[in-house]
């Protein structure tokens, strides 16, 4: 057996605001592994500034995953608990490997163009109008579901955004997420979701930034908003580290980004901790091309999660690599009947 990986670096079409600044490339390696004149490939992606394997040594660490690809999957995600983002392209590159179709991981009603995903349609930080644009195309196209990134623009100009939203539509027809990033203090975070939750929304994300464990304890414990963690379970890698920090927080929520908590394995763990202290959850991708965005889809079908899904996000991207995943009225499928992967699409990746 064999690997080689290769960067890839995708360009949005558009500057992607967030409270921690504006995203205008995402990195992301292509991990391709070579046994008997087959081919199987994996996607490991970071987040600069937010994924915990944002280290020097990180082409260092891919390279040494290459020279001991005989180790095989199971030894070689133990061996990187620190590197979560390569556990996950380890994962995808070994079933691809081993699968009849290099891009079919989890074959199921959903990759065969039976079911589909629900999602939730994003709205990006910016200006007052740059916001009100992208809401207004997410109603037009017909999602369900919209999550909207808050804590950039003047807090009261975001009430009035949502407000605008709940006022032609109740709750009933359009879920309303939000996801702060991090962006509030402990001081005015409860006093800010007390105002937030007078507008039906679902839930919000990461509230206040992560490690303040108590606070954000606290902040659980009074909230009249749900609260979904989501940074805060990054860097969290021992299986008891996982249940103490459920067990002290207990969120309403917790979110699962594969790429930055360790993979299918580590984000099944989470799930199994969750689901004994009644925790909800969903899966959401880290801004991954559309090879890791398809193998946290099909992966996310086999959970049976009835909430949306935050799965929309192929479509960001000027040079994303062509695939089946398509959105259409707040749904993520799979037409199993193009044909954007084509058989020497991982050669291709390669050169």
């Amino acid at each position: 057996m064999k690997a080689t990986y290769k960067k890839y670096v995708l360009d949005f079409k558009r500057p992607s605001g967030t409270s921690r600044g504006v995203l205008t490339q995402k990195e992301s390696w292509f991990l391709i592994v070579n046994h008997n004149e087959r081919y199987g490939i994996g996607e490991c992606g970071i987040l600069r500034g937010l994924s915990i394997d944002d280290v020097p040594e990180y082409e260092e660490t891919l390279k040494w995953v290459c020279d001991h690809i005989h180790l095989g999957k199971d030894a070689l995600w133990e061996a990187l608990r620190k590197f979560p983002s390569i556990q996950f392209g380890i994962e995808q590159a070994f079933l691809s490997l081993a699968s009849d179709h290099p891009f079919e991981l989890f074959p199921s009603d959903f990759t065969k163009g039976k079911r589909s995903i629900e999602i939730n349609g994003l709205i990006w930080m910016g200006d007052e109008a740059f916001m009100k644009e992208q809401i207004q195309q997410k109603l037009h196209e017909g999602f369900g579901c919209i999550k909207m990134k808050i804590g950039a623009i003047d807090f009261e100009k975001e009430v009035s955004l949502l407000k605008s939203i709940r006022d032609r539509f109740p709750k009933e027809q359009i879920e309303l997420r939000v996801d702060a990033n991090g962006a509030f203090s402990k001081t005015d975070a409860l006093s800010k979701l007390k105002i937030l939750s007078e507008l039906d929304l679902h839930s919000i994300e990461q509230p206040i930034r992560q490690g303040q464990l108590s606070a954000m304890r606290d902040l659980c414990a009074q909230t009249p908003l749900n609260i979904a963690l989501d940074e805060e379970l990054i860097g969290v890698f021992d299986v008891e580290h996982k249940a103490k920090l459920l067990r002290h927080i207990r969120p309403q929520f917790i979110i699962l980004k594969p790429s930055l908590v360790g993979g299918y394995k580590g984000s099944a763990e989470w799930i199994a901790l969750a689901s004994k202290l009644n925790i909800g959850w969903w899966v959401t991708s880290a801004l991954e091309s559309n090879i890791g965005l398809n193998a946290i889809a099909q992966w996310t079908f086999t959970l049976k999660n009835a909430l949306p899904q935050g799965l929309g996000t192929g479509s960001l991207f000027t040079n994303n690599i062509e695939s089946p995943l398509k959105v259409s009225k707040g749904t993520l499928s799979y037409d199993p009947y193009s044909t954007p992967w084509r058989t020497n699409l991982i050669e291709e990746l390669c050169i």
